[in-house]
């Protein structure tokens, strides 16, 4: 019955397609608009409005050719909608931009609250998570605007007047730009290409699980054996790999020998991940022990079958590959490399690069490990990347700090009750503080929080932080300061800039710049003062050394993006042997010559590579950035130049950093104040 029912339906839609054959060929869209048609339509509208608008005809009506397609209309159709709605009144056009802004702002507004919404159940501690939780979650109820804008012609009218400029044209002629011709740039970077809503949902989706796989990524510590039912961490320890496992080998910094075992344990976890040799049954799962040196899993102290995860953590990354690889053709940046740096970033992928490599083969680097090495008394270990001794907590055992925050933030509600009151401290005023602080929401959160900005004013910024039971510990707490940093800058950079094309930063780099800028005043905002006079030093260290490692799983990040472009068909066990060896190559090359041990794989343990797709290089530069702007806040005032800095907007990145601090983004003052911290701690 079965096999009927097939040959039917099949018999079915071959005579169905067989009809539909020439309405599908109808349908399928092509690039129909010719030089020459180009051409005379500019010269109409230049013969119409006069030579002064002949620049802005040809750079409007190539960038609208090159959207327009045969399902919008003829060459003819095309060339009397130009001259229909082409701007040539600079005041008109002003006006048109102002009511542009204000309905993008609305309908990115409303979209960012209804995601927000719709994935509460996921991010936040709802109770158990069904797949119809799960289905909602990955819905982008946005994913279809821009092509209805497409539809509807207004893409074609924003495209006409308001065109794409490259990133080239950007860095040339923004220079002379005013802050209303940056905002009519950031208006054409809206519509720079045209993807189907259906890419765009799917990508939503597979995004969307990827969060998902990770956000359920614990390992339940407390039940680490080693066969003979001793245990190494509290039996109530439920670390979220990376961030969380990462965390804790920082924390033990302070314990000596019994320290450094602990760190190794949280190592043979992490490598068992990376692998893929860990036990599925350890994953979220309190009802086993588990010794990660042998792998062996017990039950009621009896050793159990228990089958590896397989290749679950590589093929997240595959189907991230394949649904942002369905845009490429799509999109002038063709490639998702492309999109992330030159898109997004507006740095070239091989300009990063270079800079990274360039910093992670400094001298500089070798003359810090010799320092570490002497202040911890042993040869360097592959997990001292995460070395924490730099900063002020180092010396402040980790329970007390526990205590401290537990008792000041048993929940979300008293973090946020307090955000506020350290706005004032960082020095913010009254007013201010209590500006900022309204319009930011904490809410507590499964995985280990993140900061969501609103995209219109009259919403609030979301701080997502997670909070045990017995209240915020201090890894949490310093997490939490960090989307903290997020919120203020997200809040600033939505509500006191002049355009709101301008809202937000030049890349995810620079709120993260803000972000590690509050992280570090964690303990001055739980009222712990650090005198050491070696304080400013100590802090460039701690920089340099997180900029190192950073660095490293940034470069991994990139050069597996690339390979998986050379491998398109790659499966994820082949996936996996590749990043495997790449980490490994990597650390070779930069690290193993600082460290002095060789072929470690540590480097490929970043959960962002699952869920944050060519994401970590923006921490990178983030530590670059917040270095020099931190130079820049030493001699200035903290408060009103972090708001003077992030009123600046969303221009190119080199344009931020000459508005704000008059010098490009460079590596050259970090390796040189390195060096002196390197004598003055020594």
């Amino acid at each position: 019955m079965k096999v009927l029912w097939f040959m039917v339906v099949s018999l079915f839609l071959m005579t169905a397609c067989c009809n539909n054959e020439t309405q599908e060929q109808k349908n399928i869209e092509i690039a129909n608009i010719s030089k020459a048609t180009v051409k005379s339509t500019i010269g109409l509208l230049v013969s119409e409005h006069g030579d002064e608008v002949k620049e802005n005809a040809q750079r409007g009506v190539n960038h609208a050719a090159s959207l327009w397609r045969n399902v919008d209309g003829t060459e003819e159709e095309f060339k009397a909608f130009c001259q229909s709605n082409f701007i040539a009144d600079n005041d008109l056009k002003a006006v048109s931009f102002e009511k542009i802004s204000r309905n993008m702002e609305i309908l990115r507004g409303h979209f960012n609250k209804i995601s927000l919404d719709l994935q509460k159940p996921l991010h936040e501690p709802m109770g158990d998570i069904f797949d119809v939780d799960k289905a909602f979650g990955a819905y982008s109820a946005g994913s279809h605007m821009i092509e209805d804008m497409y539809r509807n012609k207004l893409a074609f009218t924003i495209a006409l007047n308001f065109p794409y400029y490259s990133l080239t044209e950007k860095e040339k002629l923004g220079k002379d730009w005013t802050r209303q011709q940056w905002a009519y740039a950031r208006l054409g970077d809206v519509f720079t290409a045209r993807i189907p809503a259906e890419v765009l949902q799917n990508a939503s989706e597979v995004g969307s699980a990827s969060e998902m796989y990770i956000a359920n990524y614990n390992i339940h510590m407390g039940h680490l054996t080693d066969g003979s039912n001793k245990r190494f961490f509290p039996e109530d320890m439920v670390l979220l790999s990376h961030w969380n496992l990462r965390d804790e080998i920082k924390s033990h910094y302070s314990r000596g020998e019994e320290g450094l075992a602990s760190q190794a344990k949280v190592y043979e976890v992490m490598k068992r991940i990376i692998d893929q040799s860990i036990p599925k049954k350890v994953i979220n799962n309190g009802d086993v022990e588990w010794d990660p040196v042998t792998n062996i899993v017990y039950k009621d102290g009896k050793a159990i079958e228990a089958s590896p995860e397989g290749n679950e953590r590589y093929q997240q990354i595959i189907n991230n590959f394949h649904a942002l690889k369905a845009m490429d053709e799509h999109t002038p940046l063709n490639t998702a490399v492309k999109r992330a740096f030159e898109g997004g970033m507006e740095i070239t992928q091989k300009d990063a690069e270079a800079l990274f490599v360039k910093f992670m083969s400094s001298k500089e680097l070798k003359k810090v490990a010799v320092l570490i090495r002497t202040r911890l008394g042993r040869d360097l270990q592959p997990w001292d990347i995460w070395y924490d001794g730099f900063k002020a907590r180092s010396s402040i055992n980790a329970e007390s700090l526990d205590a401290i925050t537990q008792k000041r933030y048993p929940n979300a509600k008293a973090f946020d009750d307090d955000l506020a009151s350290m706005l004032m401290k960082l020095g913010f005023s009254k007013d201010k503080s209590e500006f900022l602080a309204e319009r930011i929401d904490v809410d507590p959160a499964r995985g280990s929080g993140h900061a969501w900005g609103a995209s219109m004013k009259g919403e609030t910024a979301h701080l997502r932080t997670r909070i045990p039971e017995g209240g915020m510990d201090y890894k949490g707490y310093n997490i939490a300061v960090h989307e903290f940093g997020h919120n203020v800058e997200q809040t600033i950079s939505l509500y006191d800039v002049d355009y709101y094309m301008l809202n937000g930063v030049p890349n995810t780099a620079f709120t993260e710049a803000l972000a590690f800028i509050f992280q570090k005043r964690d303990l001055e905002l739980l009222g712990i003062n650090n005198k050491n006079p070696q304080k400013e030093a100590l802090q460039t260290l701690d920089n340099f050394w997180s900029t190192y490692e950073i660095m490293g799983v940034s470069l991994l990040d990139q050069r597996m993006w690339l390979w998986l472009y050379d491998n398109p068909t790659a499966t994820a066990d082949q996936l996996k042997a590749a990043v495997q060896k790449m980490a490994i190559e990597i650390w070779n090359d930069y690290y193993a010559p600082v460290f002095g041990v060789k072929d470690q794989p540590i480097l490929a343990i970043y959960s962002h590579m699952i869920n944050s797709p060519i994401y970590l290089s923006n921490y990178a530069f983030g530590h670059l950035i917040q270095f020099q702007v931190e130079q820049y806040l030493m001699s200035a005032d903290f408060a009103s130049e972090v708001e003077r800095l992030f009123r600046i907007g969303c221009i190119t990145p080199n344009a931020w950093m000459q508005e704000g601090l008059k010098e490009d983004i460079s590596i050259k003052s970090i390796i040189k104040e390195a060096g002196k911290a390197v004598k003055e701690v020594s």
